[in-house]
């Protein structure tokens, strides 16, 4: 298995390369030479394997043989050794033809830790099989800090510096963070928004000079290891559900479409997806680009569901890159045009295409909080901002009668006041989270410049 960026320059690299790379040197994002296909039977025999037998079976059309079958199946069953439900990933029925998938039994409430606890487990045997110390900087709005301390703190030649909005995240999320105690975990509370977060993490990545006097490394879903680990669930809820004799749906809450472009990749291996819902709140650029064309920045609005609260969806250049018929050219004038003017037009025939795949809907503040209210008084489930997002995106897109899956992406007690606001009612509060207030804080404040990180991440060593 080789991958290539989506903008072309370079050579191929391995799975390995990819890992510990995160940012194709050019600026552009990892992708797949040719994607793996699995057959109906491969599909069928998922059913009622244990879900880190299906990780690892998944992960190895990736890794290309780079990492040993038998290594590969221990680090995902250490990986998944640690969530509270035996299925990892289970899917709960909410009303007839609607489902959940609940992603949030990992270590830190929220669905970035099916893939994180992943993560970790393939950097550490990649760095002691190179013997090699990483950096690794990462980018957050709310779940992937707290999943990657969660994932490599204490961990062997990493060191973690996560980048996070000041006073736009929970305190849960930034507990799960700054409450670690690991001494290779360091957190920034950057004075902007989550766009100024990721844009410095890139502006890190394209100073070659930088990335190898620290030996820089990415965890965001611009890592495509991130992408393969998510795969996944899509097959797992897939069979649970009739795949692949049946056809089903799913609905995602999304900011930097790195999970729904997991759906998107797992319908390209196989999986019969009918269609994809992307689910965005008030920060629509998603929803501008598949309905009207218009890929355009904005100013990041604040709101409930603060993990989607994106306005430059970075996975969305792996996406165009595959509807562009893996045009690198075509992809990298695109997004360089992205880049210096904050807009771009997303060809018709394009957006036609992926319209017969996507769905794209932004749902208001007050749907969300009223989806919450509706869905506990139907059904006696709490939700948390994200998940009612996605259900009530839903709502609004008929399918027939192909069952639609919902991706529950966080646990409700992430986001306790925006809960109890909608639904009257406070969501229980798990023990781990419970722990976390006893837990001293460490996080410095700084600018959003990435000149700032550097000077961090170069005196950390």
């Amino acid at each position: 298995m080789r991958f290539v960026s989506t903008r072309g320059a370079g050579a191929t690299a391995g799975f390995i390369d990819v890992l510990l790379a995160g940012l194709a040197p050019d600026g552009g994002l990892y992708a797949p030479a040719e994607w793996p296909r699995l057959t109906a039977e491969e599909i069928a025999a998922f059913a009622g394997a244990p879900y880190p037998e299906v990780a690892a079976a998944v992960l190895g059309r990736f890794t290309g043989g780079e990492i040993a079958t038998p290594d590969l199946a221990a680090i995902c069953h250490k990986a998944y050794a640690s969530f509270a439900h035996p299925a990892v990933a289970p899917v709960t029925q909410l009303a007839p033809g609607r489902f959940l998938l609940e992603l949030f039994h990992g270590p830190t409430l929220a669905f970035k830790d099916v893939a994180m606890q992943v993560l970790g487990g393939l950097f550490e045997h990649a760095l002691a099989a190179r013997g090699r110390t990483m950096t690794i900087v990462c980018a957050t709005s709310g779940d992937t800090g707290g999943a990657a301390a969660a994932a490599f703190a204490g961990r062997t030649g990493v060191r973690l510096v996560i980048l996070y909005p000041e006073g736009r995240i929970s305190e849960v999320q930034r507990r799960f963070m700054t409450a670690t105690g690991a001494d290779n975990v360091a957190c920034l509370a950057v004075k902007g928004d989550f766009d100024a977060c990721q844009g410095m993490l890139k502006a890190l990545f394209i100073d070659e000079a930088f990335v190898e006097d620290v030996s820089l490394a990415a965890v965001n879903s611009i890592n495509f290891a991130r992408i393969a680990a998510q795969i996944v669930y899509y097959f797992t809820a897939a069979v649970a559900l009739g795949a692949p004799a049946r056809e089903v749906s799913f609905a995602v809450p999304t900011g930097n479409f790195g999970d729904a472009y997991a759906g998107w990749a797992a319908r390209r291996m196989g999986a019969p997806i009918e269609r994809l819902i992307i689910a965005t709140n008030a920060n629509d650029i998603l929803p501008r680009a598949l309905n009207d064309g218009d890929y355009r920045r904005g100013q990041a609005i604040a709101t409930s569901s603060p993990a989607m609260d994106i306005q430059v969806a970075s996975n969305f250049e792996r996406l165009f890159f595959e509807y562009a018929g893996r045009d690198a050219s075509e992809t990298g004038a695109a997004f360089a045009a992205f880049a210096r003017e904050g807009a771009f037009t997303l060809p018709g025939p394009m957006r036609a295409a992926m319209g017969e795949v996507f769905t794209a809907v932004s749902v208001s503040e007050d749907e969300a909080a009223r989806t919450m209210a509706a869905t506990f008084a139907a059904t006696g489930e709490l939700v948390d901002p994200h998940t009612a997002v996605a259900l009530a995106a839903a709502q609004v897109s008929p399918l027939g009668a192909t069952p639609l899956v919902v991706l529950a992406t966080a646990h409700p007690a992430k986001f306790p006041a925006a809960v109890e606001a909608a639904t009257g009612v406070a969501p229980p509060v798990p023990a781990i989270v419970a722990a976390l207030a006893e837990r001293q804080e460490r996080s410095e404040p700084i600018a959003a410049d990435a000149e700032a990180v550097k000077a961090f991440v170069r005196g950390m060593r």
